[in-house]
Order: structure tokens, then sequence, then C-alpha cells
């Protein structure tokens, strides 16, 4: 066995360090060295011997040659370790030294038949009768060679070899020199047969008592080594379950053993302090009789139950009751410990006091409760205020319009004139209001569809043509080349964001021009639409450029009190631009200028590019309305007024009604094309009004949503009732006819057929 074998530590190593395979040629290697001079002297003293026999110059030739084939194995030997140690194979080293060893055994060989050789010369005619002396030197080293065969067997049978080849060879050949002869050296032979096989049985016996010796103290190593590491173990637990006591002990968590019928064995400082009970106090009670406060729901019990019963872990949290009657909460952990044999044996429970908070949640709880509840006021009272306000507004705005169209002279122009500006600043304070009230509640709403930008910016810009021209500046737009004819986004939200840059940058320039610059950057997915707006106005201090996206914000008090405004158009702007992936930047000089520039991720268009059919002039005009009968419900005195001066110029039949169960008496009554239907009126709301209008069994009307309300939601409740379309209040004249005149052919057809 190799020593690389026992890669363990300790005994094991020990072992194999001792008796691996390279070890033991290396032990082999360093005995044969150190019995050197023993050999040679024993050696010595036999050819000394000899040599008062034979003439001593032969007996000292023969034992020189003894010398040299030892000192030649052991030159061999001696390097051995080094060998090894610089990287030779252990079966080359083992050759090796095995062929040295061979050469030894020759060499004693010959040296050992020195007698035979010296008669050969006649110079002792009765020596060679009996070969004594060459088997008894020969005997003695194969003797001390078998007892080391375990440790290199190669090269102690090359020397047994050459051992018992020479007396063969010693016996063998006077029988072939006279075969006449033979007869007297047969008994030799048979001596000689008997003695190897005893020297052979000598070899096993050797090599079995040096197996059984190895295997002993392989079976101690081991033991050894078993026994080292169940110490080790047994040492680690020792030290885990003190460290673990410790832990237990000193924990800030309630700690508590239970035994596998769910009684107290154990409990640390911490449950003491949490529950007000003793170690005494607790010990060998049932948790549920001790703490058990009530409050906790019977599922959780059937679990924590279940948890000791099945022997399965569980995490819940529950109500105890301390020794003093207050209710603590605790998150409880329970784990099972098992034996060998599967069954439960003990159970961990760990609990930490949760009081805190369950306080605390149930503060946030109620904390976002109320801030729902605050978002619904807020939403209702938005909902309320729109409609509260857009209701006067429409009666102000309508009757100013009226007021305008009326034949006034200059003077009462002006006036009328100052009235609708006045109603439209303040109008578009509420719009601004609304809208960035929407988005806090709802988040921003994108309807993209494939639009042209080039249209988008140049319809946008004429809208702002005229406030530009009243102030005496330039308004100019330059669209770069390869801005794309069809791009997919909200062109209603881009038009936002450019109404309120362009808008403010008119408002707060008094001279010069104010320049609107659109281009388009190619990116991975689609285009990045680049659109900046540059005026030559007052500008925008360093210090507050970054204060001019917050809401209410503007550069100075002074700036709201001379120009207006809510400060709130660049909040929603970059509010919206966030929203399409982009972003809002500002340069400004005081006294030069500002330059906003906006950056959207907009897609390709998703419909192939298509000419678009110019929308077909309604036919016929006001003649369109004729016959056409209308109802309004409008609970407001003055909005009927005012929708009764709108629509008195044209040829359609109106009827009103002040509330919705009224609208539906009308309904059955008149019978109208069109109803104009406000959603906020006593007895019946229009939503109900139109419910039941649409669970008659009549020819329908088409029901258009007249109202003050302005959210998204408000509109979907009135689709959702059965509405077909919907205008926020303040109504525009104009658009009410121009719905009016859309609706009427589909409105009469229906009602005819």
């Amino acid at each position: 066995m190799d020593i690389t074998d026992g890669a363990a530590t300790g005994p094991l190593a020990s072992y194999y360090k001792r008796y691996g395979s390279l070890e033991l040629l290396l032990r082999y290697a360093r005995g044969r060295v150190r019995m050197f001079w023993g050999r040679q002297l024993y050696v010595g003293m036999a050819f000394l011997v000899l040599g008062l026999i034979v003439p001593f110059h032969y007996a000292l030739l023969a034992y020189a040659v003894t010398c040299a084939g030892d000192a030649a194995d052991c030159l061999l030997l001696r390097r051995a370790g080094h060998l090894a140690s610089r990287g030779m194979s252990e079966g080359v080293l083992r050759l090796l030294t095995a062929l040295t060893a061979l050469l030894h055994g020759l060499a004693l060989s010959a040296a050992a038949s020195l007698p035979f050789w010296v008669e050969l010369q006649s110079l002792q005619p009765e020596a060679h009768a009996e070969p004594l002396f060459t088997v008894g030197l020969l005997l003695g080293s194969a003797i001390n060679a078998g007892l080391v065969l375990p440790y290199h067997p190669q090269a102690v049978i090359a020397k047994l070899v050459t051992y018992a080849a020479l007396p063969v060879a010693f016996l063998m050949f006077p029988i072939l020199e006279a075969p006449e002869m033979a007869a007297s050296y047969q008994l030799h032979l048979a001596g000689l047969l008997v003695f190897y096989t005893s020297y052979l049985w000598f070899l096993g016996f050797v090599r079995r008592n040096f197996s059984r010796t190895r295997a002993n103290m392989l079976a101690q190593a081991q033991q050894q080594q078993e026994l080292e590491a169940a110490y080790a173990e047994l040492s680690a637990q020792q030290m885990q379950a003190k460290r673990l006591a410790l832990v237990a002990e000193n924990a800030n968590d309630s700690v508590m053993l239970m035994d596998r019928e769910g009684r107290i064995t154990w409990v640390n400082e911490s449950f003491t302090r949490i529950t007000g009970y003793s170690f005494d106090e607790a010990l060998g009670r049932l948790p549920g009789d001790l703490l058990n406060s009530g409050k906790t729901d019977s599922a959780t019990i059937r679990l924590l139950q279940d948890s000791v019963r099945k022997a399965r872990p569980v995490r819940v949290e529950i109500c105890n009751r301390r020794k003093d009657g207050q209710h603590v909460w605790i998150e409880t952990s329970q784990v099972a410990m098992r034996n060998s044999d599967g069954e439960l044996e003990t159970l961990i429970a760990v609990e930490r006091d949760i009081s805190a908070a369950k306080e605390n949640a149930r503060q946030l709880e109620e904390a976002r409760i109320a801030a729902e509840e605050g978002a619904r006021a807020k939403a209702e009272f938005l909902a309320t205020m729109s409609h509260e306000i857009r209701t006067p507004m429409n009666g102000v705005i309508g009757m100013a319009q009226l007021l305008r169209d009326s034949g006034l002279n200059e003077e009462q122009d002006l006036y009328a004139g100052a009235i609708l500006s006045s109603a439209d600043t303040l109008l578009m304070l509420i719009n601004d209001v609304l809208d960035f009230s929407k988005m806090d509640a709802e988040g921003v709403a994108l309807s993209r569809t494939d639009f042209d930008p080039r249209a988008c910016f140049e319809q946008t810009m004429r809208l702002l043509k005229a406030g530009a021209e009243a102030k005496g500046l330039d308004l100019l737009l330059d669209i770069k080349e390869r801005v794309p004819a069809q791009l997919h986004g909200d062109d209603r939200r881009i038009r936002q964001i450019l109404l309120n840059l362009a808008g403010n940058a008119i408002k707060f320039t008094e001279h010069g021009r104010v320049l609107v610059t659109l281009d388009a950057e190619p990116a991975e997915q689609g285009f990045d639409l680049v659109f900046s707006v540059a005026d030559t106005g007052i500008g925008i201090p360093k210090d507050m450029l970054s204060k001019v996206f917050e809401r209410f914000s503007q550069a100075d008090a002074a700036i709201s009190r001379r120009f207006g405004g809510t400060g709130l158009g660049l909040a929603i702007s970059r509010r919206l631009a966030e929203a399409m992936g982009g972003s809002i930047t500002v340069n400004s000089e005081v006294g030069l200028g500002s330059c906003f520039t906006v950056r959207l991720q907009l897609d390709t268009p998703r419909a192939e590019l298509a000419a678009v059919p110019a929308a077909a002039p309604q036919a016929g005009g006001m003649a369109a309305l004729e016959g056409l009968r209308v109802l309004v419900a409008e609970d407001n005195a003055v909005n009927r007024v005012l929708m009764e001066k709108f629509l008195q110029p044209t040829p359609a039949e109106v009827v009103f009604a002040e509330n919705g169960r009224e609208a539906v008496t009308q309904f059955e009554a008149f019978a109208p094309d069109i109803i104009l239907m406000d959603m906020s009126m006593p007895e019946m709301d229009g939503l109900e009004a139109t419910r039941a209008i649409r669970a008659l069994a009549r020819p329908q009307p088409a029901i258009v949503a007249l109202t003050a309300n302005a959210f998204d939601s408000d509109r979907e409740a009135c689709l959702a009732a059965g509405m077909d379309e919907f205008m926020s209040k303040p109504v525009n004249r104009g658009k009410l006819l121009d719905l009016l005149v859309q609706l009427a052919p589909q409105a009469q057809s229906r009602r005819a057929g």
C-alpha cells in the first residue's frame, strides 16, 4: 500500500508513514546501510578462519570480493531516500536496488565457493570432499536476507536465487565429472531439497508474521484514529453545546425546551423577563395552560398542537398572558429535535416579544386608512370643487361670449373681453390644479397612437400665435429634416408640454422672439424626439434653476405677482416627460432668456404610413339641425338660460328638464333625438337618468354628458352608463354646435327607424 493512501492525519498517517510500500523500501535501505560494518565483521571472521585452511591471500581476495559487492549495494541504498525525494519512481528504485542486491549475492556466492575453486587448482586435494563451509556461509546470509523479505521482496529473492544455485552447482559438478559416482551424491541432493523446502516454509512464516503484525498495527491505528475522531467530535459537540447554552441563557429572545408531551423542561432568563414566570414556576407545565390569553385564534392553537404531535417546525404569532395579567404579542418559532429512531425527543421554542411591532403595525394601518380616507376625501373635494367652480364658470364664460357677440360698442366690447380673459385665466388655473391632482392620485395615463410630429407642432404653434403677436413677439418653429413623418406616442401629452413651455416663454418675454426647434435622433428602439423652446425673456437665476420644476414654484414671488400663473405648468411637464421615458433640462441667464430642452422616447409607427383623408365637412351646417329634437337636462338656472341662448339661433326644437327624474319623463313625452345631460342633479343624477332611459323599450336618443366634473373616471362612468359623448364645462358654443351637427343625422335616423 502506498503512503499516499494514508491521506488522513493522526495514527493512520503514522501507520502509513511506517508501513507504506515506499517507506518499507527505505527502511530496508536504512537497515542495510546501518548494519554494513556488522556484516563485514561477520564475513571477515569467516574468511579469517578459512585463511587458516587455504592460502591466506585467497581468503583475503574472497573477503575483498564480498566487501566490494556489499559496498556497491549500500552505496545505492544510501542514496535511495534522496533519489525518491527527487522524483524517482518507486518501481525504478526497487529495480535498481534489486540489481545491486543481485550483484552482492553473486559476490558473496563467489567468495563462499573459495574451497571449491582452490581444490580445482590442486592446492588442497581433499578440500572438496564436503562443501560445508560454502553452505554454512550462504545459509547465514540467506537467513539474514529472509528476515527482511517483506521490506524488499525483489532484492531478497535475487540474493536467495544466487545462494540456492551455488550448492546445487557444487553437487552437480562431481556428478557431471564422474557419472559413476552419482549415487553417492543423491543423498546430498535430497538433503538439499529438504533444506530448501524448510527454508521456504521459514520465508512464508516470516511473511505471514509480518502481515499479521502489519494488520494488527493497521487495526490499532484505525481504532486510535476513530477514538481520536470520536473524542474530537465529542469535544466539538461539548463546546458547541456550551456555546449554545451560553447563547440560550443570555439571548434577548425567550428560549423554551419541551419534552415529547409538550411540557416545559427548561427556560432562560428572557422567558422570565417576558412572561413573569420563574424557572421553577414554568417547569413541567404546558405552555398553553401557563400563557394562553384566549385571544389567539383557534386555527393558530391547532397549528401549535399539531407541531408538537407531528414533530413539525412552525412559526406563528400568538397573544400570551403574562403572570401579572397583561397581554403580550409573541412571535414563536418551534423546531422539533428527533432521536436516532426518528421520534420526537425535544421541542425547542424561540419566542420574541413583538408587542411594539404590533402596535407600530396598528398605527401604520390606521395611518394607511387615514391616508386612503384623505386621498378619497381629496378626490371627492376636487370633484366637488371642480363641479361647483365649473358650473358658475360655464355661466360666466357663456354669458360673456353671448354678450361679446351681441353688438357691443368699443368700450363694452373691451369690458366683455376682460371678463372672458379673466375667466379663461381662472379656468386655466383650475385645469392645472386638477391635472396635477389627477397625476398624484392616478399617475400619468398615456394614450399612445401613430401621429405626425410635424403637424402636431405646427397646429400647437398656431394656437399660440395670437398671444405672441399681441405682445409683438416673433414666434418661430424650426423643424429639422430628419424628423420622421410618423411616430408612435401620446401626441396630446406632447402638445400639453409644448403649450406649457411655449406659453411660459411668451408670458415671460417682453421683447424679441420665442424659437421652438424640433429634431429627432434614432435610438435603439424608435426615436428620441428632441425639442427646445428658447426665448429672450427675463431669464432664471442660477440658484433657482433646480426649483423651477417643483409644484407651485416660480423663480421669484414678484414674478408671480407680475406675470401670474400657478407654478404648476413646469411640474406637470416634467411628470409627463418622465412618464414618456424622457426628461426636461433648462439653461438660463438673467436678462438674456431661457432655453428648455425636452427629450422623449417614442416608438416607430405601428401601422403602415397611409394618407389620412381629410374630414368631410358636415353637410348643410345648421341645416342639419332642422327638425332636431334636443332635451337639455340641467338643474342650474343660469346654465339653462345659457344653453337656451346657445341653441336659440338654430332650427332645432329644444325643451328643458330641471332634474334627472324630469328628464326621464320628458324623454317619454318629447321623444328627443339628442339629450344634453348634466351629471349632478337633484332627485336623480344624470347617470341614473341615463340608465333609466336606456332601460326603456323605445327608440333611443344620443346622450351627451355635460358635466363640470373633469376626471377621467367621470368620463368612464358616463360611457359605462350608456352615454355616447362627453363634454366638460365650461361648454364652448362652437364645439357644442359642431357636436350637434355631427350627431344629428344618426340620431334622427334612429328615431325614424
